[in-house]
């Protein structure tokens, strides 16, 4: 018997893994509408508990982490992700409505590999996905591949 979708290893996959980190309800499901139809799998996560267990079970290609989150917020989320050798390696792209050069600088410091002011357009989303997207993921998309990531000269 074949292992369901949400059971499948990262050898299995044949589309990129995003897990959606969002604590409103409507934002999250619009996120998850948009990434399914630009040929991403998607899981979720209301607060930073439930991403860091998602994180640890499931092996995201991509977090997309909101940073006020309740419970465990996303900074303290990042922080035990990246510290964790089983989850280091996964991209965690911030989404926050707090403004301000320093919310980048604090971003990054906490671990986050890359920052999305909220309320962010989700084709804007989508690109900032596969852009931090893992080398080895990009020939797996389903539909249009996208941009290429760019390379070290």
């Amino acid at each position: 018997m074949n292992a369901p979708a949400e059971v499948r290893h990262e050898t299995e996959r044949h589309r990129p893994l995003v897990l959606i980190v969002e604590d409103q309800q409507d934002l999250r499901l619009l996120y998850v509408e948009h990434l399914t139809m630009s040929g991403f799998d998607v899981i979720e996560a209301a607060n930073g508990a439930e991403a860091i267990d998602a994180t640890w079970s499931r092996q995201p290609d991509v977090v997309l982490m909101d940073l006020s989150l309740p419970i465990v917020d996303g900074w303290e989320a990042t922080r035990r992700l990246k510290a964790d050798a089983r989850t280091a390696h996964i991209p965690i792209v911030a989404l926050t409505a707090h403004d301000g050069s320093g919310e980048l600088q604090r971003a990054t410091t906490a671990g986050c590999d890359w920052f999305v002011p909220k309320p962010c357009p989700p084709d804007a989303l989508i690109t900032e996905v596969r852009r931090v997207l893992p080398p080895h993921r990009a020939g797996v998309r389903g539909g249009d591949p996208g941009p290429s990531r760019p390379t070290a000269a």
